[in-house]
């Protein structure tokens, strides 16, 4: 068997409608030897956030080359720019509008495009389904071996949308909910590098203020290091600060949603 041409698929069509079903054709009729993984396709509808942390999360554990094709897109058929971004392992193809934006800075922003070159789009291209007439096909083309350059003008940016930015302050980190996992746990865009600013250690007790709501959580290794049912901060596997509860739902206690504002503060700080 020769190289594979892995192409994954990450969107908000759900599996209900055939829209997922038509991109997967498009993309075999152009390039029938490419693979095709699925990583979601139940993102919510619109949320780019979600479909940074998914996308975030799965890319990098992917064969070197793999295309990652990710069509979360509120502004379909509008101004936005549709674009190709080659990372240092993996190619990105969708909307510029941030939902590439993380996975892109964890690898590293090679070079990119603007896709403009209608010879690799479907004809009659519909303004409501960019996914099927533009971002497959454009996925398919580099799977069988078109070059970057090929698709349009180069780019030397791309859209980063605050939401991906935490901040270290003198006493506190200031973040917000990037998502909340089947189990409750709120996953915060807290970054493990800027838990290191903040020399935060194991086992220390912090007061977190989460939307409304406030609590002291110890900082842990892990989750089962706290009794069941206590509140716990975790670094999880993606790398973020995570808010949980031993065997419970964080997300139902705080009553947050993606976008709620998380803040971090020494209890030595609220004390003095």
């Amino acid at each position: 068997m020769g190289h594979r041409h892995i192409i994954t698929l990450l969107t908000g069509f759900g599996v209900q409608d055939a829209y997922v079903s038509s991109m997967k054709g498009v993309i075999l009729d152009i390039c029938p030897e490419a693979v095709i993984i699925d990583i979601s396709h139940n993102v919510r509808k619109f949320d780019v956030r979600q479909g940074v942390f998914l996308l975030h999360q799965a890319a990098s554990y992917f064969l070197e080359g793999t295309i990652h094709t990710v069509v979360i897109d509120p502004g379909v058929g509008t101004e936005r720019r549709r674009i190709i971004v080659k990372g240092k392992r993996g190619v990105f193809v969708g909307p510029d509008n941030g939902v590439l934006s993380l996975a892109v800075q964890k690898e590293g922003f090679v070079k990119g495009v603007e896709i403009r070159e209608k010879k690799f789009m479907l004809p009659n291209l519909s303004t409501t389904f960019e996914g099927r007439d533009v971002f497959a096909p454009a996925s398919a083309y580099l799977a069988c071996g078109v070059e970057l350059e090929e698709f349009g003008p180069r780019i030397s940016r791309m859209v980063t949308p605050s939401f991906t930015r935490a901040t270290c302050k003198k006493d506190k980190l200031v973040g917000e909910v990037l998502h909340v996992d089947r189990f409750g746990n709120v996953i915060t865009n807290i970054q493990r590098r800027l838990l290191s600013s903040f020399k935060v250690v194991k086992g220390e007790v912090f007061q977190a203020k989460i939307a409304k709501d406030c609590a002291r959580i110890t900082f842990s290794r892990t989750y089962g290091n706290v009794p069941v049912g206590a509140l716990v901060m975790v670094v999880g596997s993606g790398n973020f600060l995570e808010i949980s509860v031993n065997r419970g739902c964080a997300s139902d206690l705080f009553k947050v949603d993606v976008g709620s504002r998380i803040e971090i503060f020494r209890l030595s700080n609220i004390i003095s």
